[in-house]
């Protein structure tokens, strides 16, 4: 299991994943990231750019057409990723309250829930098509949405406008990427950056909960029983 998830997050993985099923498996993969809680593991940024690469070019033979059209995968892709987002967002709705009593399992964390449920307290509806580019929060966002009763109308801008900007943005940089050779020679490397940056909202947000922890603990009041210690001390002190 580990090693299947290992090899989807490599180019090499994702296209034996596109000779194998096409593009029906990555509108599959990018419905199932948005659109399902569980798959939050799911290599959504590497995934849209090796596919974007392969709308230029068949790594396999470069003299032969490219494995897939750029314009049939942003049409199709971007309606799985607004569809994905549509349902999180409903089954938020729908489960109201009730996922909050659910203990932690192999594909769902609380955490990423409350994250993420901060997360659009905080930003709003830009939180719904922002979270389309940081991992794990595009999972879990819509449904933090949908649990705080966004407009409807709001949640269908937003997820839109998102899902739109992350999808054409990824393909035509993957696009952009494969057309240059020293970039494509070097594609694994290109990817690991691009999943990086995706990563560095994620990263300042756990520095930035992490500081506040801290500085909530250092401000705290002191626990009864220590409270107790720190007057007797001062008495001792005073009658010394």
């Amino acid at each position: 299991m580990f090693e299947w998830l290992t090899r989807l997050h490599t180019p090499e993985g994702i296209e034996t994943l596109i000779a194998a099923g096409g593009l029906l498996v990555l509108v599959v993969i990018i419905f199932a990231e948005t659109g399902i809680l569980a798959g939050f593991f799911l290599p959504g940024d590497s995934l849209l750019v090796t596919a974007g690469v392969f709308c230029g070019l068949d790594p396999r033979d470069p003299s032969k057409p490219p494995l897939l059209d750029l314009s049939t995968c942003m049409v199709l892709l971007s309606i799985a990723a607004i569809a994905g987002d549509w349902l999180n967002f409903h089954f938020g709705k729908w489960t109201g309250d009730k996922i909050w009593l659910r203990p932690d399992g192999r594909f769902f964390k609380r955490k990423y829930l409350e994250e993420a449920h901060a997360f659009y307290e905080r930003h709003g509806g830009i939180a719904l098509a922002g979270a389309r580019f940081i991992p794990i929060a595009r999972t879990f966002v819509p449904f933090a949405a949908g649990m705080a009763r966004m407009p409807y109308r709001a949640f269908v801008l937003w997820n839109v406008a998102g899902a739109l900007a992350w999808v054409i943005s990824l393909l035509a940089l993957g696009r952009w990427l494969g057309a240059n050779e020293t970039m494509r020679n070097n594609l694994h490397l290109l990817i690991l950056v691009v999943v990086g940056i995706s990563l560095i909202p994620l990263v300042i947000g756990v520095v930035k909960r992490f500081v506040t922890l801290r500085r909530a603990g250092a401000a705290a009041p002191p626990a009864a029983g220590q409270r107790g210690r720190i007057t007797a001390n001062q008495e001792n002190a005073k009658g010394s």
